[in-house]
């Protein structure tokens, strides 16, 4: 009689631990994204001090494919701030994701 029972107790954690270890997966995942937004942050803000050291008629170009674009000063540094904005949206996003994934994982592993 017990036998049933513990069918049931294998598979409901068998399916905790599918759940558990796929959980894993998505913060690590997360967490990697979050890492590489980071770095494109970092050169963003590089590039636009170096452009801010550059007279005003410095000719800029913009890589756009396999081929570069005349763009103003203006433009680019219009541009890197746009990127910027984007990344730091992603970010937080991401980081959101993460919280909800670790209070999932908190939840299916008590100790």
């Amino acid at each position: 009689m017990a036998a049933p029972v513990d069918l049931e107790l294998k598979k409901a954690f068998s399916e905790l631990q599918v759940k558990m270890i796929d959980t894993q997966q998505k913060v690590k995942i997360a967490d990697l994204q979050i890492d590489q937004l980071g770095r494109v942050q970092k050169h963003n803000k590089l590039t636009q001090a170096e452009i801010s050291t550059l007279p005003n008629n410095t000719r800029l170009y913009e890589g756009v494919g396999r081929m570069f674009i005349l763009q103003s000063k203006e433009e680019i540094n219009n541009l890197l701030l746009d990127k910027q904005k984007t990344a730091d949206n992603k970010i937080k996003e991401l980081e959101v994701k993460n919280k909800s994934y670790d209070c999932n994982y908190s939840s299916m592993n008590p100790g």
